[in-house]
């Protein structure tokens, strides 16, 4: 599990590149519909996939060719430029399907937001380009051993014509799956920077390292790079995005808060499914069916009531974003990153309780590791982990108590 997985390869052996024909999606509900038949497709054996820790390589192919990754491409490039309602309901609706997969291409779209935003237009023509083609970008961004989560000690360094990269990346999910690796590193100046670079490239190594008990299949493992060199033409500004109002942090934790929530959604629908097919009743409950238990069915309002709250704040927030996106001003994304910030603490609070709920309303039978029902709250812990909710109340609350805007930082 902690071999390197060479360049230009997948552990399957087969080219990591989609063989067949991307689908070019024109508009919001041609993506739409396209996710829900990949959703069906991908939830058959998304419990056997979890268990056997089964990397995904034949549904990323499959996922790649469906033209969903390129839906965010603005339509001067060719692409659909569909919202960030719609964009967040696709993640929400893959990520019910499996958690794994519905949180793999979020770096994906964030690398291509950050490229809209700071990007040139002859690096939008040709990186938006690959992407309809049906390439995947991955990331490279965390850090392990530094005093904050934030601090970044990868540096990038002039050589000729040309830069150098040295250091050593965590948390890196999709990289193992893609076929480009967005990377920050601080240049010379002391500025962060996002490196596209090949996943061919000489120095560059992906290490299958991720042990998470959820999320098991994102690939979440190590990037090491050694001495790696890179063109002048794949650095975009990143530090950009933050230093001026820009849709980019909001935008990033919209993905986050539709992955929860598609989390939750398939935790409370197997709770319904179980407790009707297999759950038994109390035996003072003076009932022959669990399903007609009135304290099961009270508890399942009540978390009916916070998973349509949690999509229904997920809508209202990638409503929010796209406003930044025609107007980047202070006060739009202010308002977007406490839409989002909303979302988030509900949708990360909902999916801890809907895996939890599964468990205590399905009874001892649903803790069996056969029916995989357990994935649910394990998948919600580790994701929900990314940024710490509790900032997410506090932005909240220095807004309406002080009128103190959030930071523009991607964690809020």
């Amino acid at each position: 599990m902690n071999a390197p997985l060479q360049s230009g390869t997948s552990s399957s052996g087969a080219s990591p590149l989609a063989t067949g024909r991307v689908v070019l999606i024109e508009n919001d509900a041609q993506a739409l519909a396209a996710a829900e038949v990949l959703a069906q497709q991908f939830s058959l054996d998304a419990a056997l996939r979890d268990r056997e820790r089964r990397l995904p390589h034949t549904e990323l192919e499959a996922f790649s060719r469906s033209g969903l990754w390129g839906i965010t491409v603005p339509r001067a490039f060719g692409g659909a430029e569909v919202s960030s309602v719609t964009l967040a309901k696709v993640i929400a609706r893959i990520a019910q399907a499996d958690g794994s997969l519905g949180q793999i291409p979020q770096n994906h779209f964030y690398a291509l937001q950050v490229l809209r935003v700071n990007g040139s237009l002859a690096q939008q023509q040709r990186l938006f380009a690959e992407v309809l083609a049906g390439a995947r970008f991955g990331n490279a961004l965390a850090e392990l051993g530094t005093s904050t989560s934030q601090i970044r000690t990868t540096a990038l360094t002039r050589d000729g014509e040309g830069y150098r990269i040295n250091g050593r990346k965590f948390y890196a999910t999709g990289a193992l799956y893609a076929q480009r690796i967005p990377t920050s590193a601080v240049d010379e100046q002391g500025v962060q920077q996002m490196v596209f670079i090949d996943r061919d490239t000489q120095g560059l190594s992906i290490v299958d390292d991720w042990s998470g008990f959820g999320q098991r299949t994102t690939g979440s493992g190590s990037v090491v790079l050694d001495n790696v060199y890179v063109q002048a033409r794949d650095i975009v500004p990143f530090q950009a995005s933050f230093d001026r109002p820009t849709s980019v942090g909001p935008h990033a934790q919209l993905m986050h808060a539709a992955i929860d929530t598609g989390i939750a959604r398939a935790a409370y629908e197997d709770t319904l499914r179980f407790v009707r097919e297999h759950a038994r009743p109390w035996p003072d409950s003076g009932v022959d069916k669990a399903s007609d238990d009135p304290l099961t069915i009270s508890e399942i309002g009540r978390l009916a009531i916070r998973l349509h709250a949690a999509e229904a704040l997920l809508e209202r927030a990638g409503t929010a974003v796209d406003a930044t996106l025609h107007a980047p001003d202070a006060a739009n994304v202010a308002h977007a990153s406490l839409a989002v910030a909303a979302a988030r603490a509900l949708s990360t609070e909902v999916s801890l309780a809907a895996g939890s709920k599964l468990i205590e309303l399905g009874g001892a039978r649903a803790s069996l590791s056969e029916h995989g029902l357990d994935r649910h709250w394990r998948n919600a812990r580790v994701h929900t982990l990314h940024d710490p909710v509790r900032w997410k109340y506090h932005a909240i609350g220095n807004f309406h108590l002080n009128q103190q805007l959030p930071p523009r930082k991607g964690y809020i």
